[in-house]
This record gives structure tokens, C-alpha cells and sequence, in this order.
């Protein structure tokens, strides 16, 4: 498979780039090359809907003249020369930026770790819709779905490579493989809908498409007959699926490029503790098959897993070569390659769980809400103010008792991690793990 996608002219175009860069007078530059094919199938109702394949190429040259930068994009490579003093002429009357620059090369990745990012599997048209059927097949065999909101089945491979003017020559491929599948229970205005879905760099690793459709349906009947709730103080439990977004607002808030703009509610927190002893966060570039696992950053830095949160304690920002200087700090290979530049990131990121499962967490709330989707993005990063629309199921000592709907949970979120408990269920498919959570007495308001 890995022969749909030259390495070695990939890697080509990026290194004529930053010659044709540096001939054009740029005092240092980097450039990416990446390309790409992706094949995907949609099925509805036993037929495929649609077939999708797509193939694209696109290289990057960033360019420096002193502390002023520039970036230019094509889609070809006919005239690196062209390209090159388009992007100097650019770069010429563009603003300053002291923070500028490339990766200080004594940072820079030196011996390419060996990692798993590569299936050698490729997949057909056929073989992704015989995928998707199978896992709608499956959905509609629940007992209670009246019909598919459809399945689906994808396939991509991407090839990457950087180069840069002080010396560094990377690069890497990566697979995917995915499949969905969406299930209706109900009729008329009572019908209620949901999903569930797989990813994975290495295809063996994927579920069984008849689980992916069975889970779908089952979660589509048991969302029937919502009712409402009054307004009150709640214990609220995250199944792990939605508490993902918990560890997506705390990798936004301690992205250094918040803290240096100061737009962070814990802009002022490295050092303390934020959550409760014991809570363990650790980002690995490196994990086995990860979804964002990568041999170098954006910039070609090395990297090493980081405990982000330690015992509950802050330890660490995600930073690139800009926000880390900006912070005086030195970055810690967390780039990613964002429009003409880079912006910083997690990689790989883990909330370790707990001791209790779902069902103790539920017992020892006794009561309480338990989320399975979210709605809306009412979080403000600058205070921590949280409200989100949810949807449920509410527990009584332990066991659920009806599904629930049209309510919004509130809180702040500074609070919320001091009290949040991870669960042992941890879902470790994902760029971002979590186990359940609970959080306790958090504001519910209902009708």
C-alpha cells in the first residue's frame, strides 16, 4: 500500500523548496509537503448512498527574513523558484514578529523513533460498503429501531514530510480506518436517534462492524420516551464518550498559546494543584497506534511524554518554538502545523482512570444525572464558566431510572476538576482517553 505515496518525491519537493527559499533570500525557512488518498462509503437502507474517493497534494513554504515571516501554499510544484520569492516578497513587508523563528537546532529530532503508524491493508469500495452494511444490518436487528440513519466505512493514508534550512529532513506515513453507524428507534415525533463509531490506525484493531451497528441500536432505545427535569443540584457522571470534552476544555485552557495571550482561566495555575490528589493527565506522542501519534512536531522538535497533571498538580504547558518564547520557557515538541505557521497542542492525551467502575460511581452518587451527549460549546476559556445542553439518563440509588432530555448542566470548570472522580472504564481507542467522570453538585436547570 505504502507505494501509492512516494516518500522520496515528496521529500524532494520540500528540500528544492527551501533551496529555492534560501537562493531567494530568506534568512531560514522550513517546508511541508504532505499528500494524501482517502476512500469512504456511505450505506442507507440495505443500498451504498455514496461513494467518495479523494487524492490531493500540497506543499508549504515558510519563510524568515529576520523577525518578519511569511507562508505560501500550492498545490504543484512547477516553479519552486517562483514560489519561493513570492513568499520573500511577502515576508519583506510583513510586521515583525518577535517571537518568530524556527526550532532552535539543538532541539531538533535526531534519530527517528520506530513507531506503529502504518496498516499495509488497503481498502476497496467493496469492502468498505460490505463493512458498513454489516454494521447497519446489525443496528436494525435491535429490538425497537424502526430505521438507519445510516452507516459508513473510510479509509485514508497520508504521507508527510518536513524539511528545514538548518539541516532537519523528516518524514512519516500514517493509515486510518473508520466505520459508523447511526440507528432511529422510535416513531413519528417520538423517534430518537444515536450512533456510535470506531477509528483506528491498524484495521485488526477496528471493532466488529455487527458491535458498532448492535451498540448503535441499543443506545437509539434506550434514549425513548425522554422526560424532563426540574431545576436542581446534581451529582453528574460523563459516560467516557462525552467525557472527553472535559479533557478537551483542559487542553485548550493550558495551550501556551492561550497563557501567553493570557486567555486562559488557569493562565496563573502552573505549580498548583487544579485537581484533586491522586489525578494523573500524561500526553504521549508515542503511544503504540495512537490517533496522534508522530515520530517529531511540526517543527521537527523532539518530544518525550509529559505528565501534564501530576498528583492533581499542574506541571506543564503545551508550547511551540512562538508561545515558548513568548513565555520564556522552552518548547516541548507539542507544534502542530496550523496555516502558515504552527500553533501548540496535546498529542496523545490520557486521563488515567480510577478504581471504581460506572456502576459503583453511580451507587455511591446515589442519585443523579448520567450524561451521554453533549450539546452546544458554552464554555468561556477565559473565566471557566461552563453550560452545556445535555442529554441522559437519570439514576436513583445506583440504577437508572428514565432517559431525560432538553436540560442544561452548569458549573465552572475550576471547580469541576477539584471534583472530579475518574472511572476504571477507560476508552483508550482515541487521541483523547477518558474513563467515566463524576462531578458532584454541579447546577442542573430543566423545566
Amino acid at each position: 500500500m505504502s507505494e501509492m505515496i512516494d516518500q522520496s518525491e515528496l521529500q524532494s519537493r520540500a528540500v528544492r523548496l527551501v533551496e529555492a527559499a534560501r537562493k531567494a533570500g530568506a534568512d531560514s525557512c522550513d517546508a511541508v509537503a504532505v499528500t494524501g488518498v482517502s476512500l469512504a462509503v456511505d450505506v442507507r437502507e440495505g443500498k451504498v448512498e455514496e461513494t467518495e474517493r479523494a487524492e490531493g497534494d500540497d506543499v508549504t513554504l515558510r519563510v524568515f527574513v529576520g523577525k518578519r515571516t511569511a507562508a505560501v501554499s500550492a498545490n504543484q510544484l512547477d516553479d519552486p523558484g517562483a514560489l519561493a520569492e513570492r513568499a520573500v516578497a511577502m515576508a519583506r513587508v510583513a510586521p515583525e514578529d518577535p517571537y518568530a523563528g524556527l526550532a532552535d537546532e539543538h532541539l531538533l529530532v535526531k534519530n527517528m523513533p520506530g513507531l506503529e503508524l502504518l496498516d499495509s491493508r488497503e481498502m476497496t469500495a467493496d469492502a468498505l460498503a460490505d463493512i458498513a452494511l454489516e454494521a447497519e444490518t446489525a443496528g436494525l436487528e435491535v429490538a425497537g429501531v424502526s430505521k438507519s440513519g445510516g452507516a459508513g466505512a473510510s479509509w485514508r493514508l497520508a504521507g508527510v514530510v518536513l524539511a528545514t534550512s538548518h539541516g532537519f529532513e523528516g518524514s512519516y506515513m500514517t493509515s486510518r480506518y473508520g466505520m459508523s453507524m447511526t440507528a432511529v428507534a422510535g416513531e413519528g415525533t417520538s423517534m430518537e436517534r444515536d450512533y456510535d463509531f470506531d477509528s483506528r490506525t491498524y484495521f485488526e484493531d477496528l471493532d466488529a462492524p455487527a458491535e458498532i451497528g448492535r451498540r448503535a441500536g441499543e443506545r437509539a432505545v434506550r434514549r425513548l420516551n425522554p422526560q424532563k427535569l426540574s431545576t436542581r443540584t446534581t451529582n453528574v457522571i460523563y459516560e467516557s464518550r462525552a467525557a472527553r470534552s472535559i479533557l478537551g476544555h483542559l487542553t485548550g485552557a493550558i495551550n501556551g498559546a492561550s497563557i501567553a495571550r493570557k486567555t486562559s482561566f488557569l493562565k496563573d495555575r502552573m505549580g498548583e494543584a487544579i485537581f484533586a490528589p491522586g489525578i494523573q493527565i500524561v500526553d504521549d506522542p508515542f503511544k503504540r497506534r495512537g490517533g496522534a501519534t508522530r515520530p517529531f512536531d511540526g517543527e521537527g522538535t523532539a518530544a518525550s511524554v509529559l505528565h501534564m497533571i501530576e498528583d492533581g498538580i499542574l506541571q506543564h504547558w503545551f508550547l511551540d518554538g512562538a508561545s515558548a518564547r513568548e513565555l520564556g520557557l522552552d518548547p516541548n515538541g507539542r507544534a502542530h502545523r496550523s496555516g502558515s505557521g504552527t500553533s501548540p497542542g496535546a498529542t496523545n492525551i490520557t486521563l488515567m482512570p480510577g478504581e471504581l467502575s460506572l456502576d459503583t460511581l453511580m451507587a455511591e452518587a446515589g442519585s443523579g444525572l448520567l450524561v451521554s451527549d453533549l450539546i452546544g460549546h458554552g464554555v468561556n476559556g477565559i473565566t471557566g464558566d461552563y453550560s452545556r445542553g445535555v442529554a441522559g439518563f437519570w439514576f436513583e440509588n445506583g440504577e437508572i431510572v428514565e432517559p431525560v432530555s432538553e436540560i442544561t448542566i452548569a458549573g465552572n470548570l475550576n471547580d469541576m476538576f477539584r471534583r472530579l472522580v475518574p472511572g476504571s472504564d477507560l476508552d483508550n481507542r482515541y487521541s483523547a482517553a477518558t474513563p467515566s467522570v463524576m462531578i458532584e453538585g454541579m447546577a442542573l436547570a430543566g423545566s
